[in-house]
């Protein structure tokens, strides 16, 4: 018996301590996510974040404070070690809006830290001073101690939570709020007090590019990419001059350096010469292409990076997954209700103002204060004020009390003996207006609201503009642009191939994340991932890089049936595959086989001779197939019949052309590239031998190929076109040295590839104004004949002001006078030729003319009506 009750007690007691380790563990993990790491919704801040702020306000007084000296006083409120309180300050110092700092405080982008707490200073801004703190709307606790007060929520008038972003993991969740733009925050305040719909996006400290496609208002599941800013010093260097937010300028490099040695990339050195601004120079290795190298810097290191936000906040002791969007109109609609409850206590502090005024006058004027020296205690003293002050009292807004009597009596002798009347009506009726101007932003709330918006953007928002730049990216082929680190061999007999075969056939350059295509002489296709060794099938005949997506590689077959015996021939792609399955290209018999195979880049079709066996029984033995009159179809076709006989050998009797004609080539300004599928502005049909016309607005024009990894930064040129050899230039320049604009129209002399031209004066100061390939283009320039003189517009036609000449003639002066303005107007559309009608004459018959003569005749029949010969 006493067994069982001692195993009962023992098993109440393991119940007893599971229940408190949960409870101990929700307490712990409530502390955490309350007390610690997620931001209240009413000032946006952590606890520390505001105890920081409380106490910088208790320690203001204008002048700068060492930071060890505020880590001193937030530890009056602060539960935790001075290491937190510290990188918290620090934190929001490098975000330069709530704080002045002086000293060494790091620098987010190289990831430096900052000086030790006693060598650098801080103290509250003129914006943190305005939008943060006001004693009288503030809501006070007692802290940690009990020995001091704090707040607890600081009175903030303004999306500080959006404006800092904030980063924190608690128990069992994260947040993750990403910064925004400080004008682009106001404004869209001013937008949800108006009522209107917004869209909000984040922008960050460090510059750089966004894609914010997938932002999803910053909710959980969202994500953002960032790019660094990369642009192209010349052929041989690339220089990145912003970074995506969250990395470091050593970070960047030495990510780089990590892709160089994997082999991704292809560079020599890589620098940092960052000092007040990002600039990391990458030193390409020779014959490395910039655009690619740019793509495998965003595909392989930290140039790009992806954010996912989770929006968590505390909204009544709870937390709450919210959005951008929720969270600025809970702070807009909060920042409304505190400029409420400030005007309220305006007008209650300007009402007790002008009801003491009052009542100080009429004391005063009306010499109550002489029928008080009678009165022999002092409650009759306050019945004879009291009684004096009666008939005025309906006037009031309130009803007088003993306070205000005891008031009156505390007025001095010798301020009543220089009492004027004059001054005193003057401040009750500046007090009067301001009270209506309180009143009047009371009835009309949202516009007062939103006159503080307009306000803050008028005082703070210079030097605030958005740093990250919005694009839509294109996704990058990890394939396309990795640097071809490796080389593929292959045994064709034993069926091997990768790049550990270095004793066997060489086939091409590769790299090691490379899918490879392989076709054997059984008629079987695979695809399959690069190794050092893999077996793939005997009797290889074929085996390339395969590009998923290439509709321009088309691959031309003949093979034999082994069941029917005849002989196919067919032209196909292979454009998409499962890797490692096996494809057959024949009709699917066992022992069919491969009689002839090409592979074309560019869907060349050649002609071949067919030669059958001597033992058949057809006529022709001996005959040519050309493939170019097969259609291009999918690689399952049977294909088209050649003979029914047994083929001998195949051989190639002429080489062919392209059947596919050029490339369909279109310009996506929205993210600078090319592309074959429709997207912008469409540039032309393509063959292998054409190129692109760039002119860029630093004065320069370059002739590249249409390749889809070139980039073309929209805002960097004027003019990107289809080149052709009578393409004419025309431009408008400033020349600096000349200090005249000028007009030249020229065709392009060059021929070189990717190599920029300079075709404006090298002078410092010289710039491009206008260019155009138009056939007519015309400009309306804006001129003054002196300083002060009138403005006077001109329309210009560029192709009739000025002759073509050669691209290094400096032009005709566009005008004697000063040009003020060039603008670019609608060109002036090509006239089609007049077509003529004929009229049909009735003629007799003619003798016979000799050939020559009748063409002359039917030349001359396209003439102007008044040169025909109409009656023979």
């Amino acid at each position: 018996m006493s067994e069982a009750l001692e195993q009962e007690e023992s098993l109440h007691q393991q119940m007893s301590v599971d229940g408190l380790y949960e409870q101990w563990f929700l307490e712990y993990a409530s502390y955490v996510i309350l007390e610690r790491a997620v931001p209240a919704i009413e000032d946006g801040f952590k606890p520390v974040q505001r105890r920081i702020l409380h106490a910088l306000r208790e320690l203001d007084d204008g002048r700068f404070n060492k930071v060890a000296n505020v880590v001193g006083a937030a530890m009056q409120y602060h539960p935790h070690g001075d290491a937190s309180i510290y990188d918290a300050i620090v934190n929001i110092g490098q975000k330069s809006l709530l704080f002045d700092c002086q000293g060494n405080w790091g620098d987010i982008n190289t990831g430096d830290s900052a000086a030790a707490a006693r060598y650098i200073e801080v103290r509250l801004s003129a914006f943190g001073k305005e939008v943060v703190f006001n004693e009288d709307t503030t809501e006070w606790q007692l802290s940690y101690d009990g020995r001091k007060r704090e707040p607890v929520t600081l009175p903030v008038k303004f999306p500080l939570l959006l404006a800092q972003g904030v980063e924190g993991i608690a128990v069992g969740l994260s947040t993750k709020i990403l910064p925004h733009n400080f004008i682009e925050l106001c404004e869209a305040s001013i937008e949800v007090l108006k009522g209107h719909s917004i869209s909000l996006l984040p922008d960050f400290p460090t510059g750089g590019m966004i894609d914010a496609s997938n932002y999803n208002d910053g909710q959980r599941g969202g994500k953002v990419r960032v790019r660094a800013k990369i642009r192209e010093l010349d052929k041989k260097t690339l220089v990145i001059h912003e970074i995506p937010y969250g990395t470091t300028t050593t970070s960047v490099k030495d990510s780089i350096i990590k892709a160089n040695d994997e082999g991704k990339i292809k560079i020599r050195k890589v620098e940092d010469l960052t000092s007040r601004n990002v600039e990391i120079h990458v030193h390409l290795a020779p014959g490395v292409s910039p655009d690619i190298t740019i793509d495998a810097l965003y595909a392989f290191t930290e140039c790009e990076v992806s954010i996912s936000p989770n929006a968590c906040i505390i909204i009544g002791d709870k937390p709450v997954f919210s959005n951008a969007t929720d969270i600025l109109r809970i702070n807009t609609k909060q920042t409304k209700d505190l400029l409420r409850q400030e005007l309220e206590i305006r007008k209650n502090e300007l009402q007790e103002k002008i009801l003491f005024s009052s009542l100080e006058k009429i004391f005063i004027e009306n010499r109550i204060y002489r029928k008080i020296e009678e009165c022999e205690t002092f409650e009759a003293v306050i019945a004879t004020v009291d009684k004096g002050l009666k008939p005025y009292k309906k006037n009031f807004y309130r009803e007088i009390v003993e306070d205000d009597l005891l008031r009156l009596l505390e007025i001095r002798i010798k301020r009543i003996s220089r009492y004027d009347a004059f001054k005193a009506d003057e401040v009750m009726k500046r007090l009067n207006d301001e009270l209506t101007e309180v009143l009047d932003h009371l009835a009309h709330l949202t516009r007062y609201a939103i006159d503080y918006y307009k306000n803050l953007l008028k005082k703070y928002g210079k030097g605030r503009e958005r740093k990250t730049e919005l694009k839509n990216f294109n996704t990058v082929s990890v394939a396309v642009v990795a640097a071809t680190n490796a080389k593929l061999y292959v045994n064709r007999e034993d069926g091997f191939i990768g790049f550990g075969l270095k004793k066997d056939e060489y086939v091409c350059d590769c790299s090691d994340i490379d899918d490879i295509i392989v076709f054997r002489r059984d008629g079987k296709c695979l695809v399959t991932k690069i190794q050092e060794k893999v077996f793939v099938g005997k009797d290889i005949i074929f085996c390339s890089i395969f590009r998923k997506g290439d509709d321009r590689r088309v691959y031309n077959l003949i093979y034999s049936d082994s069941k029917s015996g005849v002989t196919y021939a067919k032209r196909f792609c292979v454009t998409a595959v499962t890797r490692d399955r096996e494809y057959d290209l024949t009709a699917g018999n066992p022992k069919s086989k491969l009689l002839w195979f090409t592979a074309n880049d560019n869907g060349e079709a050649e002609t071949v001779e067919i030669k059958l066996t001597a033992s058949c029984t057809a006529k022709v033995k001996q005959f040519e197939w050309d493939f170019a009159k097969l259609a291009i179809k999918n690689r399952e076709a049977l294909g088209n019949q050649v003979t029914k006989f047994p083929v001998r050998k195949v051989e190639l009797k002429r080489t062919g052309v392209s059947t596919l004609g050029g490339v369909d080539i279109w310009y996506d300004a929205t993210i600078s590239r090319l592309n074959r599928d429709n997207r912008g502005q469409y540039l032309g049909n393509f063959e292998a031998k054409d190129s692109i016309l760039v002119v860029y607005k630093d004065g320069n024009y370059e002739l590249t190929s249409f390749e889809l990894t070139n980039r073309y930064e929209q805002d960097q040129i004027l003019v990107l076109t289809k080149y052709t050899p009578e393409t004419v230039i025309s431009a408008v320049h400033y020349d600096a040295a000349q200090k005249n604009h000028f007009v030249k129209r020229f065709h392009i002399e060059t021929t070189t590839i990717d190599k920029k031209f300079q075709f404006i004066s090298e002078a410092k100061g010289s710039k491009l104004l206008m260019a155009s390939v138009d056939a007519h283009p015309r400009i309306e320039v804006a001129t003054k004949e002196k300083d002060k003189g009138p403005v006077e517009k001109e329309e210009v036609a560029v192709d009739e002001f000025v002759e073509v000449r050669g691209w290094k003639a400096l032009g005709n002066k566009l005008s004697s006078h000063k040009v003020v303005e060039v603008k670019t107007l609608a060109s002036k559309p090509v006239e089609k030729p007049q077509e003529v009608k004929k009229i049909p004459v009735e003629t007799k018959a003619e003798p016979e003319h000799s050939s020559e003569e009748k063409v002359t005749e039917e030349q001359d029949d396209t003439a102007p009506i008044n040169q025909l010969d109409l009656f023979g």
